[in-house]
Protein backbone atom coordinates (compact mmCIF):
# COMPACT_ATOMS: atom_id res chain seq x y z
CA UNK A 1 0.00 0.00 0.00
CA UNK A 2 1.42 3.32 -0.79
CA UNK A 3 0.26 6.63 0.79
CA UNK A 4 -0.64 9.70 -1.86
CA UNK A 5 1.33 11.74 -0.31
CA UNK A 6 3.72 11.27 2.63
CA UNK A 7 2.00 11.23 6.38
CA UNK A 8 2.54 13.26 8.85
CA UNK A 9 4.99 12.26 11.46
CA UNK A 10 3.25 10.84 14.60
CA UNK A 11 2.90 13.23 17.29
CA UNK A 12 4.33 12.61 20.21
CA UNK A 13 5.66 13.91 23.91
CA UNK A 14 9.24 13.52 25.52
CA UNK A 15 9.87 11.75 28.51
CA UNK A 16 11.95 12.74 31.69
CA UNK A 17 15.39 10.71 31.27
CA UNK A 18 14.96 9.90 27.54
CA UNK A 19 13.09 8.41 24.96
CA UNK A 20 9.36 9.44 22.91
CA UNK A 21 5.92 8.78 24.07
CA UNK A 22 3.54 8.09 21.18
CA UNK A 23 -0.02 10.29 21.99
CA UNK A 24 -2.74 8.51 20.66
CA UNK A 25 -5.87 10.66 21.86
CA UNK A 26 -6.24 13.78 24.45
CA UNK A 27 -8.71 13.38 26.37
CA UNK A 28 -9.74 17.12 28.78
CA UNK A 29 -12.26 17.17 31.74
CA UNK A 30 -14.37 20.06 32.18
CA UNK A 31 -14.35 22.24 35.31
CA UNK A 32 -13.16 19.49 37.72
CA UNK A 33 -12.22 21.55 40.56
CA UNK A 34 -14.64 23.01 42.42
CA UNK A 35 -13.64 27.00 42.83
CA UNK A 36 -13.01 26.83 38.85
CA UNK A 37 -16.59 25.79 38.63
CA UNK A 38 -17.99 27.77 40.70
CA UNK A 39 -16.24 31.04 38.87
CA UNK A 40 -17.46 29.13 35.46
CA UNK A 41 -21.21 29.06 36.83
CA UNK A 42 -21.66 25.77 38.58
CA UNK A 43 -21.52 24.38 41.53
CA UNK A 44 -21.24 20.67 43.43
CA UNK A 45 -20.10 17.30 41.91
CA UNK A 46 -21.57 17.54 38.99
CA UNK A 47 -21.28 13.99 36.63
CA UNK A 48 -17.69 15.17 34.65
CA UNK A 49 -17.83 16.06 31.07
CA UNK A 50 -15.41 15.67 28.82
CA UNK A 51 -14.11 16.82 25.42
CA UNK A 52 -11.19 16.73 23.24
CA UNK A 53 -8.38 18.25 20.89
CA UNK A 54 -6.48 16.61 18.05
CA UNK A 55 -3.14 15.07 18.96
CA UNK A 56 -1.08 17.72 16.52
CA UNK A 57 -2.06 20.26 19.18
CA UNK A 58 0.46 19.24 21.41
CA UNK A 59 3.08 22.05 21.73
CA UNK A 60 6.18 19.63 23.99
CA UNK A 61 8.65 21.91 25.82
CA UNK A 62 12.16 20.45 27.36
CA UNK A 63 13.03 20.97 30.70
CA UNK A 64 14.28 23.77 31.51
CA UNK A 65 13.34 25.62 28.23
CA UNK A 66 10.66 27.78 27.30
CA UNK A 67 8.34 27.34 24.80
CA UNK A 68 6.60 29.03 22.49
CA UNK A 69 3.11 29.50 21.11
CA UNK A 70 1.31 32.01 18.29
CA UNK A 71 -1.51 33.86 19.42
CA UNK A 72 -4.08 32.05 17.75
CA UNK A 73 -6.41 33.63 15.06
CA UNK A 74 -10.00 34.52 15.53
CA UNK A 75 -9.79 35.33 19.38
CA UNK A 76 -9.28 38.63 21.22
CA UNK A 77 -9.45 36.81 24.91
CA UNK A 78 -7.06 33.68 25.13
CA UNK A 79 -7.05 32.43 27.79
CA UNK A 80 -4.22 29.65 30.10
CA UNK A 81 -5.52 26.54 32.15
CA UNK A 82 -3.26 25.02 34.29
CA UNK A 83 -3.29 20.89 34.60
CA UNK A 84 -2.36 17.77 35.48
CA UNK A 85 -1.69 15.42 32.00
CA UNK A 86 -1.89 11.62 32.72
CA UNK A 87 -0.46 9.68 30.26
CA UNK A 88 -2.24 6.13 29.58
CA UNK A 89 0.33 2.93 29.08
CA UNK A 90 -2.20 -0.11 28.85
CA UNK A 91 -5.37 0.37 27.18
CA UNK A 92 -9.06 -1.26 28.11
CA UNK A 93 -12.74 -0.87 28.34
CA UNK A 94 -14.99 0.03 31.79
CA UNK A 95 -11.77 -0.02 33.71
CA UNK A 96 -13.19 0.37 37.38
CA UNK A 97 -11.26 2.86 39.48
CA UNK A 98 -9.65 0.45 42.06
CA UNK A 99 -7.89 -0.93 39.04
CA UNK A 100 -7.18 2.68 37.40
CA UNK A 101 -3.90 3.31 38.75
CA UNK A 102 -2.54 -0.31 36.71
CA UNK A 103 -3.09 1.55 33.65
CA UNK A 104 -1.28 5.23 34.11
CA UNK A 105 2.15 5.39 32.48
CA UNK A 106 3.29 8.69 33.63
CA UNK A 107 2.53 12.31 34.35
CA UNK A 108 3.04 15.42 33.16
CA UNK A 109 2.30 19.16 33.19
CA UNK A 110 -0.07 20.88 30.93
CA UNK A 111 -1.84 23.99 29.69
CA UNK A 112 -4.97 23.84 27.82
CA UNK A 113 -5.06 27.29 26.11
CA UNK A 114 -8.94 28.00 25.33
CA UNK A 115 -10.42 30.87 22.91
CA UNK A 116 -12.43 32.17 25.36
CA UNK A 117 -14.76 34.16 23.39
CA UNK A 118 -15.02 31.90 21.05
CA UNK A 119 -16.04 28.78 23.33
CA UNK A 120 -18.80 31.24 24.97
CA UNK A 121 -20.46 32.21 21.79
CA UNK A 122 -20.17 28.91 20.61
CA UNK A 123 -22.32 27.96 24.00
CA UNK A 124 -24.85 30.84 23.91
CA UNK A 125 -26.00 29.27 20.49
CA UNK A 126 -26.39 25.97 21.94
CA UNK A 127 -23.15 24.53 19.46
CA UNK A 128 -19.98 22.80 20.01
CA UNK A 129 -17.53 24.82 20.99
CA UNK A 130 -14.24 22.62 19.76
CA UNK A 131 -13.16 26.02 18.03
CA UNK A 132 -12.44 27.34 21.28
CA UNK A 133 -10.59 24.20 22.62
CA UNK A 134 -9.18 22.24 19.53
CA UNK A 135 -7.04 24.71 17.91
CA UNK A 136 -3.69 24.74 17.19
CA UNK A 137 -0.85 24.50 19.54
CA UNK A 138 -3.73 24.88 21.99
CA UNK A 139 -2.35 21.92 24.51
CA UNK A 140 1.30 22.83 25.59
CA UNK A 141 2.67 19.90 27.85
CA UNK A 142 6.01 19.41 29.61
CA UNK A 143 8.26 16.09 29.60
CA UNK A 144 6.49 13.28 30.57
CA UNK A 145 7.62 11.57 34.22
CA UNK A 146 7.28 7.80 34.38
CA UNK A 147 4.44 6.60 36.73
CA UNK A 148 7.06 4.77 39.33
CA UNK A 149 9.33 8.41 39.19
CA UNK A 150 6.72 10.76 39.74
CA UNK A 151 5.22 9.31 42.65
CA UNK A 152 1.47 9.56 44.27
CA UNK A 153 -0.03 12.51 42.28
CA UNK A 154 -3.47 12.54 44.28
CA UNK A 155 -1.86 15.95 46.23
CA UNK A 156 0.47 18.47 46.01
CA UNK A 157 0.37 22.53 44.79
CA UNK A 158 -0.26 23.13 41.18
CA UNK A 159 -0.27 26.64 40.15
CA UNK A 160 0.47 29.19 36.91
CA UNK A 161 2.02 32.31 37.03
CA UNK A 162 1.78 35.08 34.13
CA UNK A 163 4.97 36.81 33.97
CA UNK A 164 5.81 35.68 37.40
CA UNK A 165 2.57 37.09 38.87
CA UNK A 166 0.62 34.08 40.05
CA UNK A 167 -2.72 33.62 38.32
CA UNK A 168 -4.08 29.90 39.29
CA UNK A 169 -3.46 27.94 42.75
CA UNK A 170 -4.63 24.87 43.94
CA UNK A 171 -4.03 20.97 45.00
CA UNK A 172 -4.43 17.84 43.58
CA UNK A 173 -6.47 16.98 46.15
CA UNK A 174 -9.15 19.38 45.29
CA UNK A 175 -10.09 17.65 42.28
CA UNK A 176 -14.02 17.04 42.12
CA UNK A 177 -13.24 13.67 40.35
CA UNK A 178 -9.88 11.78 40.80
CA UNK A 179 -7.59 10.35 38.72
CA UNK A 180 -9.02 6.85 39.24
CA UNK A 181 -12.66 8.32 39.15
CA UNK A 182 -11.90 10.10 35.84
CA UNK A 183 -10.57 6.66 34.03
CA UNK A 184 -13.61 4.52 35.21
CA UNK A 185 -15.93 7.31 33.51
CA UNK A 186 -13.81 8.11 30.00
CA UNK A 187 -13.30 4.01 29.55
CA UNK A 188 -17.25 3.77 29.93
CA UNK A 189 -17.62 5.92 26.76
CA UNK A 190 -14.31 5.35 24.80
CA UNK A 191 -12.11 2.62 24.88
CA UNK A 192 -9.08 3.42 25.79
CA UNK A 193 -5.59 3.22 24.64
CA UNK A 194 -1.68 3.15 24.88
CA UNK A 195 -0.95 6.85 24.19
CA UNK A 196 -3.75 8.19 25.54
CA UNK A 197 -3.58 11.68 27.43
CA UNK A 198 -6.00 12.77 29.89
CA UNK A 199 -6.00 16.64 30.77
CA UNK A 200 -7.66 16.45 34.34
CA UNK A 201 -9.18 19.90 35.05
CA UNK A 202 -7.76 23.31 35.95
CA UNK A 203 -8.40 25.34 39.53
CA UNK A 204 -9.63 28.80 39.58
CA UNK A 205 -8.01 31.69 38.46
CA UNK A 206 -8.13 31.18 34.85
CA UNK A 207 -7.42 34.90 32.91
CA UNK A 208 -6.13 35.86 29.91
CA UNK A 209 -2.84 36.24 28.18
CA UNK A 210 -1.63 38.52 25.30
CA UNK A 211 1.69 38.41 23.04
CA UNK A 212 4.41 39.01 24.37
CA UNK A 213 3.43 37.53 27.93
CA UNK A 214 5.07 34.42 29.58
CA UNK A 215 3.45 31.30 31.79
CA UNK A 216 4.37 29.39 33.43
CA UNK A 217 3.22 26.29 35.17
CA UNK A 218 4.26 24.11 38.03
CA UNK A 219 2.68 21.28 39.52
CA UNK A 220 4.58 19.45 42.79
CA UNK A 221 7.12 16.75 41.74
CA UNK A 222 6.50 17.07 37.61
CA UNK A 223 8.76 19.66 35.68
CA UNK A 224 7.53 23.36 35.03
CA UNK A 225 6.20 24.34 32.18
CA UNK A 226 7.34 27.81 30.36
CA UNK A 227 5.37 28.68 27.61
CA UNK A 228 5.88 32.40 25.86
CA UNK A 229 3.14 33.77 23.50
CA UNK A 230 3.94 35.44 20.70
Amino acid sequence: MTYVFAPAAPASVPVQGGGLFPAHRIYCVGRNYVEHAQEMGFTGREPPFFFMKPADALVPVAEGETGAIDYPSLTANLHHEIELVVAIGTGGRDIPAARAAEHIWGYATGLDMTRRDLQGEMKKQGRPWCIGKAFDQSAPISPLVPKARAGDLSKGAITLAVNGQLRQKGDLSELIWNVNEIIEQLSRAWVLAPGDLIFTGTPAGVGAVARGEVMEGAIAGLPTLRVAVR
